[in-house]
């Protein structure tokens, strides 16, 4: 089943009563003997990620212990409305130990195979999106025919660096109808949209390895002293392109309705349309070993892939189960 992304963006109080979220919201000041809302509930094990987007938003313990004891992933945001911090569960799978130890353990060899295999999934992902982009009629020709080639030459461990030779050619050509375009986290717009989409990945994959019982900070290639993520953010890379699919929709319909970029800000119903991204259809193998793919909400294939992750470690499969994006 498919777990509920809750956004909070206004004052609330937050609690739990009966194994369910209870939310209440003020009532305006002189009118507390008139207007009395019911609380709205949600029960606390279809949650996934909840997503706290205001300063004055109150959440007693006891929900945050359970939410957590159900693998939620709690995502503050700061008064920029940027996420800034997360909360994951430190007690995911029943065979954690094991695993974390296998996840430890593992050679440089095996962390070079998965390496390759994560860039290549993310060039072919991101060759897919150029492909959707020409098709609007963004670009001309077969801009993703360069990037299908550089994923078919990337080597162990992607030592000659194919990854960034790919980022420079995608983001150049991704937003062609913003030509003064740069890709920098902080950058004019989309950046913050991207960020942003980014930002409600990186949660779902944190939150998915928890539950696979791997150890988000211990990364397969991102090594970062003052990275609590750097396995997520390994992980994420070929799911990276569905956020940019989304962002870029969003930017084209606003750019080319306002001749300009500069006016498109993250408004309410565009994180509405950014938060939506666990739950977009994306294309996955049945099984490392099957040769067909099926739909699957994003937040059930990242679980797919993190076990498959697992796996791996622990010398049960040697292949990393990524989405295929669809190019129709």
């Amino acid at each position: 089943m498919i777990k509920r992304t809750l956004y909070f963006g206004n004052p609330a109080y937050l609690r739990t009563a009966n194994e369910q979220l209870v939310v209440e919201f003020p009532v305006p000041a002189g009118t507390e003997d008139i207007v009395k809302p019911k609380p709205h509930l949600a029960p606390i094990e279809d949650i996934g990620l909840l997503i706290l987007d205001h300063q004055q938003i109150t959440i007693s313990q006891a929900l945050v212990t359970k939410l957590l004891a159900n693998n939620t992933a709690i995502i503050t945001c700061d008064n920029t409305h940027h996420p800034t911090g997360m909360m994951l569960n430190l007690d995911g799978h029943t065979l954690q130990s094991r695993i974390f130890a296998a996840q430890i353990d593992a050679s440089e060899p095996l962390k070079k195979q998965l390496w390759q295999q994560t860039i290549v999934a993310k060039i072919q992902n991101q060759a897919a999106v150029l492909s959707l982009v020409k098709n609007s009629g963004s670009l001309f020709g077969e801009p993703d025919r360069y990037l299908l080639n550089l994923a078919r030459d990337v080597k162990s461990g992607d030592s000659e660096n194919m990854e960034a030779q790919a980022a420079n050619y995608y983001w150049k050509r991704i937003f062609a109808f913003a030509p003064q375009f740069t890709r920098d986290r902080y950058g004019d717009p989309p950046n913050d949209l991207l960020n942003y989409g980014y930002a409600i990945l990186r949660a779902v994959v944190a939150r998915c390895l928890t539950g696979s019982g791997l150890l988000p900070t211990l990364g397969i290639h991102h090594r970062n002293q003052y990275n609590a993520y750097c396995l997520a953010d390994d992980i994420m890379e070929p799911y990276r392109p569905y956020v940019d699919k989304v962002v870029f929709e969003i930017a084209e319909k606003h750019c080319q309705f306002s001749g300009t970029c500069e006016t498109l800000e993250l408004t309410k119903e565009i994180k509405g349309q950014l938060l939506a991204i666990p739950a977009m259809d994306v294309r996955i193998a049945r099984s490392v070993t099957a040769k067909d793919t099926e739909r699957s909400p994003l937040m059930v294939a990242v679980e797919k892939t993190t076990a498959s992750l697992a796996r791996c470690y622990e010398g049960n499969a040697r292949k990393l189960l990524y989405p295929v994006m669809a190019t129709e």
